[in-house]
């Protein structure tokens, strides 16, 4: 039997061993409470929003321990795409949290993610590397967050500045995925680990980005041009994102990929993240038949999130038992 000591030893080591892109499980979870609840299926969506903030508090408290603690290691991991999962998820909780009512948690959390993009984007892009993987795809997915957040307070706060900004900030994002995609190295959707996803993921979320806007823009009064070329973005991201979807399904079952990998995480987050998409931009555009499909989408993604709740917690056991009875 083990000690106390030794249990924490193991815990301690096993928490050591959680990567960067482990932000990843709270942008998940976080995005199917956002799609429960944007469902109706209310007591289920808060459900998900505990769990979302028990990881991402968890991925905090790791966060702060590794810049107090191991400054270097630190910095060599904020200088990877991964790192933007904490922006990605705090945007996506904050959203959550906007729709609860929650206006001065949800602002709170828009400007710190507004902060910790602004570290860590510059030192994201200094070390740019080539040809790209479904990660660097973060660079659009943690910008349009913002975006996503910005609107969804715009029309609770009815402040048209953040409306503005947001809309700014959502044509930085398209920009981002455009970089990404045009260095990306296809072969991925066959040999990546789970990360490929977040190619559909830049997409789900730019046009979650859009719809939101197009709410802000009604909540502002902005009838003319503007609204209108949002709108039809919308409806064109949302279905080149729905390709995207399908085309990552089929390469899933012609090249399975069933290990457990962290990465997985973000193969989640996109089936999650188009779900939510397509029942905000039914709503934006009026195509209530587009909530039909967004209603299904929803399932294999808290399917999915389930089975790597579980996957994850074992591996996390594993880990912290083989480095205690290794040391």
């Amino acid at each position: 039997m083990h000690s106390r000591p030794e249990e924490m030893v193991g815990a301690g080591r096993a928490l050591n061993a959680v990567p960067p892109g482990a932000g990843a499980a709270a942008m998940a979870t976080g995005i199917v409470s956002v799609a429960l609840h944007s469902a109706g299926i209310e007591w289920f969506s808060r459900i998900w929003l505990v769990v979302a903030v028990g990881i991402w508090a968890v991925l905090v408290g790791i966060f702060l321990a590794r810049l107090v603690g191991d400054r270097a290691r630190w910095e060599t991991e904020a200088d990877t795409p991964a790192a933007l999962t904490a922006v990605a998820a705090t945007t996506v909780l904050g959203t959550r949290v906007a729709l609860l009512g929650w206006d001065a948690i949800a602002v709170f959390a828009l400007c710190l993610a507004v902060l910790v993009w602004v570290v860590l984007m510059p030192a994201v892009i200094g070390h740019w590397t080539g040809p790209t993987v479904g990660a660097h795809f973060l660079l659009c997915v943690a910008t349009q967050g913002l975006v996503v957040l910005g609107a969804t307070l715009a029309v609770e706060l009815r402040a048209p500045f953040l409306t503005a900004a947001s809309g700014a900030v959502f044509v930085l994002g398209l920009i981002a995925y455009t970089a990404v995609l045009a260095r990306f190295s296809f072969a991925q959707f066959r040999i990546g680990a789970g990360d490929h996803w977040v190619c559909a993921g830049g997409l789900a979320i730019s046009a979650l980005a859009a719809g939101k806007l197009v709410a802000a823009t009604d909540a502002a009064d902005w009838n003319g041009w503007p609204h209108t070329v949002i709108r039809v973005g919308a409806a064109v991201i949302l279905a080149l994102d729905l390709a995207g979807y399908l085309a990552l399904a089929i390469c899933e079952v012609r090249w399975p990929r069933l290990g457990f990998d962290v990465r997985r995480w973000s193969t989640a987050f996109p089936m999650g993240m188009t779900a939510a998409a397509t029942i905000t931009v039914a709503g934006a555009i009026g195509a209530p038949w587009l909530r039909s499909i967004g209603l299904v989408l929803i399932w294999p993604a808290v399917a999915l999130c389930l089975v790597l709740l579980v996957a994850s917690a074992r591996h996390l056991v594993s880990a912290g038992t083989a480095d205690t009875s290794a040391g």
